[in-house]
């Protein structure tokens, strides 16, 4: 199965990375991937809302987090990995 590959403005290949996951349970909601991506991937939600079905969530945790709202528009650049403090994202390759 073939990966879906770019090329640069200099004519290297690479591969894009798209986001697959944010682990509400690192992220502390401070918004850099919201700010530095090109697209419109993520969205600040309540914490709470995340972690319904954990049972070992604390009712309690009011913190607003953020989350993926809509990882198609994502375009592989990894910049909120990137600029994450907690590494909060996950990434995978697509296929063609």
């Amino acid at each position: 199965m073939a990966m879906i590959t770019g090329r640069t403005r200099g004519g290297a290949e690479w591969v894009p990375q798209f986001v697959t996951a944010l682990n509400p349970q690192t992220c502390i909601g401070c918004g850099r991937c919201y700010k530095v991506c090109p697209r419109d991937v993520f969205e600040l939600v309540d914490r709470a809302d995340l972690m319904e079905a954990d049972d070992d969530h604390d009712d309690d945790d009011e913190m607003m987090v953020m989350a993926v709202k809509d990882g198609q528009d994502c375009i592989g650049c990894t910049s909120c990995a990137k600029v994450c403090p907690k590494q909060c994202h996950t990434h995978e390759a697509a296929a063609a």
